[in-house]
């Protein structure tokens, strides 16, 4: 299986965090965002990764052939990122990933690795990771049915309906990534729809079912702000170290 890692984006709303550093270089606990996810990544036996750049590539870059000399791992870059959404971010890994299982995740996440493990011994071809909380207008929602597939993905999702949050982590089966990328395809190529979120896609899987994995007894928190990451920093050594 190889690990699709999105870290295109300038987190604007970092600022001025965020002016000359990615957000995924960020430090919370001592370490940044993107060396403890690579920690995750290998501790769980996920040692493949592709990671998808934009904002400061070649930041990222240093960093992870510097900390990280032996990680086989694949660069592919956004030149567009500033007028598209993760949804062309996704696309642009096709090449590097298709025929083979993907895990994929944001960059922007602090996260236990017992998530991972849930996920991959979970028994689902196809599976994201939830957390269970009264969800808000501004996340990623998820809606299921009685044996956990999902049924809608997208922030428009009325909160009195919704299971909970996906928390930006998934797992896709070779047979499902096929599919994935068709839509993935027709979307960008056809439609040209490259400011939406990557759920949209994942909304119109009809071949292969995607289901939910509780994951709300560990820690995972998503840095948008200032104040996440100071949040982030305070909680990281409390979960992280379990």
């Amino acid at each position: 299986m190889k690990t699709v890692i999105l870290a295109a984006g300038a987190g604007s709303r970092l600022k001025p965090l965020t002016d000359h550093i990615p957000k995924c270089l960020l430090k919370a606990g001592g370490k940044s965002i993107l060396e403890m996810t690579i920690e995750n990544l290998l501790a769980t036996g996920n040692s493949e990764v592709i990671i998808v750049t934009g904002y400061l590539e070649n930041k990222i870059r240093e960093f992870l052939l510097e900390r990280f000399p032996k990680l086989k791992v694949t660069f592919v870059h956004n030149k567009y990122y500033e007028s598209t959404n993760n949804i062309y971010s996704l696309w642009l890994a096709k090449d590097s990933v298709l025929g083979d299982d993907m895990m994929m995740m944001d960059s922007d996440i602090v996260f236990d690795k017992r998530i991972l493990t849930k996920l991959q011994n979970s028994g689902f071809r196809n599976c994201l990771a939830l957390k269970r909380h009264d969800v808000h207008e501004e996340e990623i929602k998820v809606k299921a049915d009685e044996k956990g597939r999902v049924t809608g993905i997208s922030k428009e999702i009325n909160p009195s309906e919704a299971a909970g949050e996906s928390i930006g982590i998934e797992i896709f089966g070779k047979e499902a990534l096929t599919e994935l990328y068709f839509i993935l395809d027709r979307k960008v190529l056809d439609e040209k729809k490259v400011n939406q979120f990557y759920e949209s896609a994942f909304q119109e899987l009809t071949e292969n079912d995607l289901y939910i994995v509780d994951t709300t007894e560990y820690f995972c928190m998503e840095i948008d702000t200032a104040e996440d990451l100071s949040a982030a920093e305070e909680l990281v050594s409390t979960h992280l170290n379990k």
